[in-house]
């Protein structure tokens, strides 16, 4: 099964929205994927942005019941790829679990490009439309090589 985890800072907007947007593009083939998100510093339990939820519906996707959850051992072992929305997501993760370190991107590795996407908490409506905007283009842009590394990577610890 492939396997794909998005991480962001506390996983209410960002990697909640990849973890989306992604579920939605590889829908036909839902079956062969097991796709979740994470926060490195995420409070337990919080539901995603009103403006992530927003920019999400208008796209027919519905995440009313995504809960925040902080990435953990179990997870970095059982997933195939973990993709990060910035560098020092993507260093913490690798320093903390350094076996599980070869498989964890920034998410804007998978088009061959290493830049961070800005988190558009706390600003208005826009931001969270030019997120999902620039994450759909990552997804889309960067499919084949997600798709390579979700089934290619072994993770065990």
């Amino acid at each position: 099964m492939r396997s794909v985890l998005f991480v962001c800072a506390a996983n209410i907007c960002r990697s909640p929205m990849a973890m989306g947007l992604f579920s939605d593009q590889v829908l036909p083939d839902a079956g062969d994927w097991q796709i979740a998100s994470a926060g490195v510093f995420a409070p337990v339990g919080y539901p995603a942005a009103q403006n992530t939820l927003a920019v999400l519906n208008q796209r027919g996707i519905d995440l009313s019941q995504h809960r925040s959850s902080q990435i953990t051992r179990e997870m970095m072992q059982t997933f195939n790829l973990i993709l990060t929305m910035e560098r020092g997501q993507k260093e913490a993760l690798q320093i903390a679990f350094p076996k599980q370190a070869p498989k964890v991107y920034l998410l804007t590795e998978m088009i061959g490009e290493y830049w961070e996407i800005v988190d558009p908490i706390g600003g208005p409506l826009v931001d969270f439309e030019e997120t999902a905007r620039e994450i759909q283009h990552l997804l889309t842009a960067g499919y084949e090589r997600i798709c390579s590394l979700a089934a290619d990577m072994a993770g065990d610890e």
